[in-house]
């Protein structure tokens, strides 16, 4: 029976415990009904198919048949794939953060009381037998059961103060305030008190990436001219981009490091993770022009579109950390190994650049790190710097190839609109930096992918496979991908994507948009009722939606003129207002809406004939200026807001529009203009 109910799951993580012996039921209101009937509390297990300790719980104990009898005598036994529910993830975490007082983690693993589903006891991993401090599992299912039969009165007074603590965790209080840019500033001394000035990034191991905080101050630093801001950015970009963390071979970042030097990662690849790295990167290169920055932007899209990217177009969401039961073992060298597949002179650069002439970092293994740079190589070996790179080059492609006869590390196939939306935005902005319109094609697919599959014509669904999508959207799905699409009508001007973005945009703002006192839950109105319904600010791993919401309903706002939109974003940021100044460094996203409230962008719009369009998009490229937005709209565009068709064509030549907020300059022709400080030529009609 469990089989069966797993076995058809959109989600690979269910589909790996289908032939478990334990009787799992995916989260349906058949389970839930279950557990109420016959009075037996659920035991929720939360995790997700690249989770390398996941697979260790469920070896030790999912798979143990008399583990199993115990659970299915005691428990209603329910399992999720928290990307695929990242509303019962975010539920169940912050319960577990508030029970246990600690931060929680995959595997999840939640009781809950059958008639209400309010968490009673919430741990992550146990093991077997009681080791490091951590309780055997089979007595944790004993004594929780007892607990639940003997202490009933205790738990539904611990379930009401849970429930009350839950509501006020993303309450929204008034605010006589106004929003100011100091935040900014203090934001940055914040951050500077938390930076590691020796290895880059925040605080010590493990040690995460956190590109929304990287944005920020990259973004900063360049609008103030703040040294301290862009060293700190730059600095940690470089560092991971040195580091294992990065896979040197074929490209992409893992999660995180387990160390404070980005040197031994957690060798999952996420795809949110890529995506907004890869946007990071490409503005760091439009910033520096440093060949860094564009190689690590090349490798993202080269292991994107050749590992991850499906003959449908859309984007599959991870890479485990584990191939063939071990952890690592797909990526990890030895220096013989190396020595018998390259040739002298490549094995004598790629040895002291990547370490292998050190002692191994990784279980007895190597796993490959920069130590040296290129122009230190090519003094100690009296090579020249180009015939150092091409050496590299070459000794590269031949350990990728060698690497690719390995066994691999599972592919989780599901298609997430929210992950592939953060790809998307991240490929757009990319080939349009970098003028790589395989990327941008790239890009298009995935897009096509979700449009057709994901979306209805007025709704979006979170989750897909093989062509069958499922539930409802979420927030995040919705904001990243109008997002996504913003970003990507800069690059290719679509009169029906735009037309998609404001049904996405007002469709957030009427089943999102918390109606009393502003700002967007996480589910929509007409959403599953749960426990509780976040509203959630802060950023995690991923940008806080209500952030992206914002930037894109401001955007979309400017260009279609539907100010309802950005009535909408406005009472959002007035929401947040005490949250973001209170603790800044927390809600780095909401910074960046915030500067767009208080400063709104330049926003230019470009009419002309394609050909001319090209030229002008060459000239954009070479006049960065920070935050400007550019849509560059064929004279024959068809199917435009009023307030873009009223920014006409001239069938002669090309007309720019610049505007910031509600204030337009006279339209002007010369792409000279486009400089940082330019100003046209000669004035020209007054844009409207």
């Amino acid at each position: 029976m469990t089989a069966h109910r797993l076995r058809d799951a959109t989600s690979p993580y269910l589909q790996q415990h289908a032939d478990n012996p334990v009787d799992w039921w995916p989260w349906c209101a058949e389970a839930l009904e279950l557990a109420r009937r016959e009075d037996r509390p659920i035991l929720l297990s939360i995790g997700y198919s690249a989770c390398h300790w996941c697979h260790v719980m469920a070896h030790e104990s999912f798979e143990d048949e008399s583990t199993a009898r115990l659970m299915n005598r005691l428990f209603v036994n329910i399992k999720v794939d928290r990307e695929e529910r990242p509303d019962l993830d975010r539920i169940y975490q912050t319960s577990h953060q508030l029970l246990a007082r600690r931060a929680g983690g995959w595997p999840l693993t939640v009781f809950l009381t059958p008639d209400d589903q309010v968490a009673f006891f919430a741990g992550t991993y146990f093991p077997p037998a009681a080791r490091h401090g951590l309780p055997a599992f089979r007595d944790v299912l004993q004594q929780i059961e007892s607990a639940y039969r003997d202490q009933g009165d205790a738990i539904r007074q611990q379930n009401e103060s849970l429930c009350s603590a839950l509501r006020q965790i993303d309450a929204t209080p008034q605010s006589d305030d106004a929003p100011d840019a100091a935040v900014f500033d203090a934001t940055v001394a914040q951050l500077a008190g938390q930076y590691d000035a020796t290895h880059g990034g925040f605080g010590g191991a493990p040690k995460f990436p956190h590109p929304g905080t990287l944005r920020f101050l990259l973004r900063h630093g360049r609008r103030n001219d703040d040294e301290n801001a862009s060293r700190m950015a730059l600095q940690t970009l470089d560092r991971m981009a040195n580091g294992g963390i990065h896979d040197h071979l074929a490209g992409g970042f893992c999660r995180y490091s387990v160390d404070a030097a980005w040197m031994i990662p957690h060798f999952e690849k996420m795809l949110y993770d890529n995506g907004q790295l890869m946007e990071l990167y490409a503005e760091a290169w439009e910033m520096t022009r440093r060949p860094l920055y564009r190689h690590v932007c090349e490798r993202i899209a080269d292991w994107l579109m050749t590992e991850m990217q499906l003959p449908s177009g859309a984007y599959c969401a991870s890479l485990d950390a584990d191939s063939e039961g071990e952890e690592g073992r797909y990526y990890v060298w030895s220096p013989d190994a190396v020595r018998a597949l390259l040739n002298d002179d490549e094995y004598r650069v790629f040895a002291p650049r990547f370490g292998l002439d050190r002692p191994p970092n990784f279980e007895g293994q190597w796993h490959l790190h920069v130590f040296e740079e290129t122009g230190r190589l090519a003094e100690t070996t009296g090579l020249p710097p180009r015939d150092v790179r091409r050496q590299l080059l070459a000794a590269r492609n031949t350990l990728l190839a060698a690497r690719r006869e390995r066994v691999p590390p599972g592919r989780d196939e599901k298609v997430l609109t929210s992950w592939n939306a953060l790809m998307i935005k991240g490929m757009a902005r990319a080939g349009r930096l970098l003028g790589r319109d395989d990327w941008l094609d790239s890009a298009t697919a995935a897009l096509g992918y979700l449009l057709e599959v994901h979306f209805d014509g007025q709704r979006l669904h979170a989750t897909s496979r093989d062509g069958r999508a499922r539930l409802s959207g979420y927030l995040d799905d919705y904001a990243y991908l109008l997002d996504a699409m913003l970003e990507l009508l800069q690059a290719r001007w679509r009169s029906e994507w735009l037309a998609v973005t404001l049904v996405i945009g007002r469709y957030l703002v009427e089943h999102f948009e918390d109606p009393e006192t502003g700002g967007f839950f996480f589910t929509a109105d007409n959403h599953e009722a749960l426990v509780y319904r976040p509203k959630p600010l802060e950023d995690d791993a991923m940008p806080s939606g209500n952030a992206v919401a914002i930037e894109g309903l401001q955007l979309l706002a400017a260009i279609s003129g539907d100010l309802t939109l950005q009535d909408a974003a406005d009472r959002a940021i007035r929401a947040a207002w005490p949250a973001i100044e209170g603790a800044g460094y927390a809600h780095v996203g909401l910074l960046e809406a915030l500067h767009g409230y208080l400063e709104p962008p330049e926003l230019l719009i470009v009419r002309g004939q394609n050909q001319a369009l090209d030229d002008w998009r060459q000239a954009l490229q070479q006049a960065a200026v920070p935050g400007r937005r550019a849509f560059l709209i064929p004279a024959d565009a068809a199917g435009l807001p009023d307030a873009l068709a009223a920014k006409a064509a001239d069938p002669d030549r090309v007309v720019a529009y610049r505007c910031r907020g509600h204030q337009c300059e006279p339209a002007f022709s010369d792409p000279a203009a486009l400089r940082p400080g330019g100003a046209p030529a000669a004035p020209g009609e007054v844009a409207k």
